[in-house]
């Protein structure tokens, strides 16, 4: 990862944290690294290809994959508090932050002529995270409540189906429009991104994956982020947080409850003393809330 660890991270950039705030989005450049990244697809594939159903999720067109990746293969674990992308997610979110889900996606390629029975005219695909709060909350006052850091493992060139995005969308009341006869809006683009970048984009940001017709499959993991309060969408892997090496960031971001080293209940939010510490040591600017 890039850089090493925690305590070399840095306070993040105005320019970004306004970029987001602007467009819904962000492009975080070098957050991980060519070997990490190599050794990442590594790891998924051998997943893929084995016979694993717990956590498997297949869907329309061949896409493939699974949820709660981090409990799945250590080498996933650094993208949990990777240094690079954290101080963001806290300037943008709270310190009162976890893990919601890590989920590895495997989308084919479209051969010539191929047939889908998504991202067509009938069903673009364009959406937006955690429908279900939109549907309790209202379209026109559902907040911020969570940001997926979006890492791609394959080559992300402009046809290899990389996430796209309609920048601003986040500040939308209503759905984005799709001419009829089209799968995306007019102003929908693709992010100029390299293999080691990584995208943060929030859960009203509308989005859909692009058509992969590279003749390669997409490879991508999806690491979502948000409150504490909000229920984690990946299944318990209680057995992570007993792992004497991780810090206690990462045990927060694993889901540590709010109680004291003795098991007993502690006050409400305590749990997040760790991201609080970190990010107070980081920088004297208060994190957002």
């Amino acid at each position: 990862m890039t850089p090493t660890t925690l305590d070399a991270a840095s306070p993040p950039e105005p320019d970004t944290l306004a970029a987001f705030e602007r467009d819904g989005y962000v492009i975080l450049r070098d957050a991980i690294t060519p070997r990490w990244r190599e050794q990442a697809a590594g790891a998924a594939m051998r997943l893929l290809d084995s016979g694993r159903t717990a956590g498997r999720d297949r869907s329309a067109d061949g896409k493939d994959g699974f949820r709660g990746i981090v409990a799945m293969d250590d080498t996933f674990l650094p993208l949990v508090a990777n240094p690079a992308v954290l101080p963001t997610l806290v300037a943008l979110l709270s310190t009162d932050l976890h893990l919601m889900s890590s989920n590895l996606i495997h989308l084919p390629s479209i051969p010539p002529g191929g047939q889908r029975t998504i991202r067509i005219p009938t069903r673009h695909g364009w959406h937006r995270d955690m429908s279900a709060a939109t549907r309790d909350l209202g379209s026109e006052t559902i907040p911020r409540l969570s940001i997926k850091a979006a890492y791609f493992l394959s080559d992300p060139a402009p046809d290899a189906g990389i996430t796209m995005f309609v920048p601003g969308s986040h500040t939308r009341t209503g759905p984005v429009t799709v001419p009829e006869g089209a799968i995306d809006p007019p102003d929908a683009l693709t992010p100029d991104i390299g293999p080691c970048d990584t995208v943060l984009f929030e859960n009203r940001t509308w989005h859909a994956g692009g058509l992969n017709t590279s003749d390669h499959p997409r490879l991508a993991i999806m690491m979502q982020y948000g409150y504490r309060w909000l229920a984690p969408l990946d299944d318990p892997a209680p057995d992570l947080l007993q792992r004497e090496e991780l810090r206690d960031v990462e045990r927060q971001l694993l889901g540590a409850p709010d109680r004291n080293p003795d098991g007993s209940v502690t006050q409400e939010g305590n749990g997040a003393k760790p991201l609080r510490d970190w990010w107070n040591h980081l920088t004297a600017t208060p994190a957002h809330s």
